[in-house]
């Protein structure tokens, strides 16, 4: 459609030119020596307009003629770019497929075609990693530091990954510390890498700011806080002074956490400080009712444990239907010597919920008021509560000897 307009036009302008020569008169006398040339006006105008077509044609074609060098070299670089291109897309379309050698080649391929030095280097080093050539990996970040000292960041975060996963720890931390202004991402892998390396102070102090930044899910993030509380406090188990330092430190919502509370109590009870051990327990079942931590409350009783066994009788008010407390008052009555008592509580506690604990002790106590046929058969029940609560457990499965 185009070329037939292009031909209408031209049609039109040939007949608008013939018909507008008709109504010329006047004429072109050009004089040269010995020479007179008469030309009609319009044939005149056409022959100038000729000649100025084809002198912009010489020139047009003088210009493509000298810049040809330049431009053939502009086709052969930009055919190299393209080259370098397609290899590092090869290199990341391999490491995508987990084909590791084909793309440490492929990044060598498109560094050494001048594509992009810093990716293609950090593709090579995560590409020796997974192949666990770590002197390939140290090699590539190197030259990497070396060709784009520019992109510190991106060398960094790469190596301090890398050498998180060889369980480096120390090495990690140091390339995250060398980071400035860290990035949620960054942040997170500084607590994994302070986690895995046990760090648990460092831990807590960077919990903050990956709250502020919403780098995690809050229920996750609680969660990391108290293991890295436990962990903290299993730490200082050696160290009383800072146990109980870091005790007072904490806020009453953590140390009323049960889980918290029993740590502490466990590593001050190791300590010797079983009065501090109950107090801690006492105050957290007080805060937050817990079956597993009163459990603990019977055990390494300080020598007069008449005032935790009204403490616990005072607790039977709120929680008369709690088996667990039944079996701990029997238990404490039991460390008193008061055996018709304890035998009340232990059998109370069977009656709401039979538990191999309380068989056992059940036993111990006739053992000791003189009732061996009793515990023998006490003895025979907890056996019996053990194994069919094994069998729960396992599903009833047993394991084939070859």
């Amino acid at each position: 459609m185009r070329l037939l307009l292009w031909a209408l036009g031209l049609f039109a302008l040939a007949v608008g030119l013939t018909v507008g020569a008709r109504f010329v008169v006047g004429y072109v006398l050009i004089v040269l020596p010995g020479e007179r040339v008469e030309l009609p006006l319009y044939l005149a105008i056409l022959l100038a307009l000729g000649a100025l077509g084809l002198f912009y044609t010489l020139v047009r074609a003088l210009v493509l003629a000298l810049g040809l060098p330049e431009r053939a070299r502009e086709f052969r670089r930009d055919q190299g770019r393209l080259r370098a291109r397609r290899a590092f897309q090869n290199a990341l379309e391999a490491y995508l497929e987990g084909r590791f050698g084909r793309a440490r080649q492929a990044a060598g391929q498109a560094l050494a075609l001048g594509e992009v030095p810093a990716l293609a280097l950090a593709l090579a080093a995560r590409s020796a990693d997974e192949l666990r050539d770590y002197g390939g990996r140290d090699a590539a970040l190197l030259e990497m530091e070396k060709l784009a000292p520019e992109k510190t960041y991106l060398r960094l975060m790469t190596q301090a990954e890398l050498l998180l996963g060889e369980r480096r720890y120390a090495d990690a931390l140091r390339a995250l510390s060398l980071l400035q202004n860290k990035h949620t991402a960054a942040l997170r892998l500084e607590l994994r890498a302070h986690q895995q390396a046990r760090n648990w102070p460092e831990v807590l102090a960077l919990l903050p700011q990956l709250e502020r930044r919403r780098a995690l899910e809050p229920s996750a993030l609680e969660q990391v806080r108290r293991y890295a509380l436990v962990e903290n406090l299993k730490r200082l188990a050696l160290e009383p002074k800072a146990l109980l330092a870091q005790w007072d430190r904490m806020p009453a919502e953590d140390r009323h956490d049960t889980r918290i509370a029993a740590t502490a109590a466990e590593c001050l009870r190791s300590l010797g400080a079983v009065s501090e051990a109950q107090a801690v327990v006492e105050k957290a079942l007080e805060a937050n009712w817990d079956p597993e931590l009163l459990l603990l409350y019977a055990e390494y009783l300080p020598q007069n444990g008449r005032r935790s066994l009204e403490r616990a009788e005072r607790w039977l008010i709120q929680h008369s239907a709690d088996p667990t407390l039944l079996l701990v008052l029997g238990q404490l009555c039991m460390h008193q010597a008061l055996w018709g008592k304890a035998r009340s509580y232990l059998e109370a506690s069977q009656a709401l919920q039979e538990t191999h604990t309380a068989q056992v002790a059940l036993a111990e106590l006739f053992e000791r008021t003189g009732h061996p046929e009793m515990a023998a058969t006490a003895y025979r029940r907890a056996l019996d509560l053990a194994l069919a609560h094994l069998k729960e457990a396992t599903g009833g499965r047993r394991r084939q000897s070859f």
